[in-house]
């Protein structure tokens, strides 16, 4: 059931958007260049490789395909992309990821593999399901590159304070998951974004 519902809601929201979707693929191109999405190698569902896809926000770094950890600097957001962040709209491309069986709309958020293997035994929990555009941790941590920014070594930050509430969060979702919890996530999710 939670697999046809993602499909049906990948697959209209796709071509329900596409008009919007081509109209920020144009905005990036024209204010950042080529390439106009971001691709990272992402861990999923049973512990599979996967290509996730955003809008690109940030100017290029090499490596960052791979997991290069360059979170709260600020200084890599393009205008668009600021934009695009705060509304989340930079997430709209893993619809497709969605449509593929590599997502679902709502799990745990996949991780590169190197904070994989910072909790293999976490995560291997985590990994019973498939992974989602959002999460009860995508709404508590929405403003994370915010607190990455003001921390003087995010890597520590994230390692030691913020990955382990976000695993405790996933751990509770997989335990506690269901259809209408779902739901709920999805409009709670809605209305925060709207919220700003």
């Amino acid at each position: 059931m939670k697999r046809a519902f993602d499909f049906l809601c990948a697959l209209t929201g796709l071509l329900v958007l596409f008009p919007v979707l081509l109209i920020l693929a144009v905005a990036v191109w024209v204010s950042n260049g080529l390439p106009v999405c971001f691709r990272q190698t992402r861990v999923g569902w049973q512990g599979r490789a996967f290509t996730l896809q955003k809008f690109r926000s940030m100017s290029l770094l090499p490596g960052a395909e791979r997991g290069s950890f360059d979170a709260g600097n600020g200084r890599r957001i393009t205008r668009i992309g600021r934009f695009l962040r705060s509304t989340k709209l930079d997430e709209l491309p893993q619809l497709w990821n969605v449509l593929k069986g590599d997502m679902s709309l709502v799990g745990p958020r996949p991780e590169v593999r190197k904070w994989v293997e910072a909790c293999p035994e976490r995560w291997a929990i985590v990994h019973t399901v498939r992974p989602g555009i959002t999460d009860p941790a995508s709404i508590k941590f929405r403003n994370e590159e915010e607190l990455l920014a003001r921390s003087p070594d995010p890597e520590r930050t994230y390692r030691e304070e913020i990955l382990p509430q976000k695993l405790a969060l996933y751990e509770e979702y997989v335990r506690s998951r269901s259809f209408w919890g779902d739901l709920r996530i999805l409009f709670r999710t809605v209305w925060v974004v709207l919220r700003g």
